[in-house]
């Protein structure tokens, strides 16, 4: 006989549901320890002003769908912002930036980028 009793259609439900809950808190414990590593690393990394050029902009929008309790279904999203620089030398460097930096920058805008490993700080226009 095979691992799953097949006069039991509940045998495979109760096999694979352990397999997905370990699956999908493993995946949420590998993101939250990524999350936290790459913090430090930034944290760790002092805080470069160079002078950069704004060259592109773009946003990425993630649409959610809900089911309530009631049937009724809830739609949210969430956008997020990105910003690529230039720097003098050629060297592209995108990075994620709050909505309010994202609204006041220009394609074309020159300044003094500063920016802490991967973390974009803050880019003041000349």
């Amino acid at each position: 006989m095979g691992f799953i009793n097949s006069y039991n259609p509940f045998g495979l439900m109760f096999t694979l549901f352990p397999i997905m809950f370990i699956i999908v808190f493993g995946v949420i414990i590998f993101s939250i320890v990524k999350n936290i590593s790459v913090n430090m690393h930034n944290n760790k990394q002092p805080v470069i002003p160079v002078e950069a050029k704004v060259v592109t902009k773009r946003y990425n929008v993630s649409t959610h769908h809900h089911n309530s309790a009631d049937n009724n279904m809830h739609h949210s999203s969430s956008t997020y912002y990105y910003v690529t620089f230039e720097l003098n030398n050629g060297e592209r460097l995108e990075f994620p930036v709050p909505s309010y930096e994202f609204g006041m920058l220009v394609e074309g805008d020159s300044g003094t980028l500063s920016f802490q490993g991967t973390r974009f700080v803050s880019f003041i226009r000349m």
